[in-house]
C-alpha cells in the first residue's frame, strides 16, 4: 500500500477528544502613526473566541469581512502573535511557540482563497506539491517524491500528465485541487479553509466541496471552514460560530443556526441569503448604521448600535456572557439572561 492510501491517525484516533481547543483567544494588531511611527492603539481582531474541534468534523465561521475570522486561522497556524488566550493541539499548547512551528505546519495546514496568490508561477506543479515534503517531511530522493505527489494528484483528481505543468495552464478550480493536494503532502490532522470556493463559479464550487467532503471521510480531516457564504457552510458544516466585530454572537449545529437561531445578527445574516425555495422566502433584515471600528469597539455588546431588539439597559453597558439554550446551542445576548439582572 501507498503511504497516502494506508494512513494512520498519530497517536490514539478518538472522535469524541478534541484534536485543537481555543480557549478565550485575544488577538491584537497594532496602529503605528505620528512622526515618530509609534504604537499609538491597537485593533481588537479577536476578542476572546473558545471553541473545541473534533476528527472528521467540520466547523464553520462565519461573519461579514473584517470581524477576525481570517485572524484566528493565522493564530492557529502562529501566523500571527496571540495577545491571550490558549491554542491547544491534542492538549499541547502551540501559540507563540516558534520552535513548534514546523510541527505545527505539518499537522495544521491552510487553503486559503485565493489559489493564484499561493502560488508561485514559476514552479511546476511537481515542486509545488513536493515543497512542503522536502521542506517539513525532509524528504529528499527526487524519484520519492515525485512518486508520492502523483498519488497526491490522483487524490485530487488530478492527472499524471499534469505533473510539469505551470499554473497558469490550469483553471481556477484545478488550480484549487492543486492547492488542497499540497495540504495534503504532509497527512495534516486538521485543514484550515479560508474561503476556498469563493472565487470559483457555482458548479465548481460544488465539485471542491464534495472533494473536500471526500477527503475528510477517507483520512479523518477535521476541517475550520472560514466563509461569509452561509449556503456553502449549510453543505459541509457541522457545527457554526456566527462572529461579529472579534467575539461569537451564537454558536450552533446546522438545525441550531438555520432552524432554531436566536440572536438578532445570525437572524439578519440568515435573511440575507437568496432563497433557494418558496418556503425559504422570508423579509430581509436591515441592519442600519456601520460596523464599529474593532480599534474602538462599543461598549457593552458589540451589536447593540445596530440591534433592532435591543430593550435593556445592560445591551449597551455590559458585554453579554455565554448563555447556554440547549446542549449544542449557545448564545451572547442580555435578552436571554433577564431573569439574572
Amino acid at each position: 500500500m501507498t503511504e497516502i492510501t494506508d494512513k494512520i491517525i498519530s497517536d490514539e484516533f478518538d472522535k469524541n477528544t478534541p484534536i485543537l481547543t481555543v480557549n478565550d483567544l485575544k488577538v491584537d494588531y497594532p496602529i503605528i502613526g505620528g512622526i515618530f511611527m509609534r504604537k499609538i492603539g491597537v485593533v481588537q481582531a479577536v476578542r476572546g473566541i473558545s471553541f473545541e474541534l473534533f476528527p472528521e468534523e467540520t466547523l464553520g465561521i462565519v461573519g461579514e469581512s473584517g470581524c477576525g475570522k481570517t485572524t484566528i486561522a493565522k493564530a492557529i497556524l502562529n501566523l500571527v502573535k496571540t495577545s491571550g488566550g490558549q491554542i491547544l493541539y491534542k492538549n499541547e499548547e502551540i501559540q507563540n511557540q516558534l520552535n513548534k512551528k514546523k510541527k505545527i505546519r505539518q499537522k495544521v495546514q491552510m487553503v486559503f482563497q485565493d489559489p493564484d496568490a499561493s502560488l508561485n508561477p514559476r514552479m511546476k506543479i511537481v515542486d509545488i506539491i513536493g515543497e512542503p515534503l522536502r521542506n517539513l517531511r525532509r524528504m529528499k530522493d527526487r524519484i520519492e517524491i515525485r512518486q508520492r505527489v502523483l498519488e497526491l494528484m490522483d487524490q485530487v483528481s488530478l492527472k499524471a500528465e499534469h505533473l510539469d505543468r505551470y499554473p497558469h495552464e490550469f483553471s481556477g478550480g484545478q488550480k484549487q485541487r492543486i492547492v488542497i493536494a499540497r495540504a495534503l503532502a504532509c497527512d495534516p490532522d486538521v485543514v484550515v479553509l479560508d474561503e476556498p470556493t469563493s472565487a470559483l463559479d457555482v458548479s465548481v464550487q460544488a465539485q471542491i466541496l464534495n472533494l473536500l467532503q471526500d477527503l475528510q471521510k477517507k483520512y479523518h480531516l477535521a476541517y475550520i471552514f472560514i466563509t461569509h457564504d452561509l449556503s456553502v457552510i449549510h453543505h459541509i458544516g457541522h457545527r457554526i460560530g456566527v462572529m461579529y466585530l472579534g467575539k461569537f454572537v451564537e454558536t450552533g449545529n446546522i438545525e441550531d443556526i438555520f432552524y432554531n437561531n436566536q440572536h438578532p445578527y445570525t437572524q439578519a445574516l440568515l435573511s440575507a441569503r437568496p432563497a433557494v425555495s418558496k418556503t425559504e422566502l422570508q423579509e430581509k433584515i436591515i441592519l442600519e448604521g456601520e460596523i464599529p471600528s474593532p480599534s474602538n469597539p462599543p461598549s457593552g455588546c458589540s451589536f447593540h448600535p445596530r440591534c433592532q431588539a435591543k430593550m435593556l439597559p445592560e445591551c449597551n453597558k455590559k458585554v453579554p456572557e455565554e448563555y447556554a439554550l440547549s446542549e449544542s446551542h449557545h448564545i451572547w445576548c442580555w435578552q436571554f439572561r433577564r431573569d439574572e439582572i
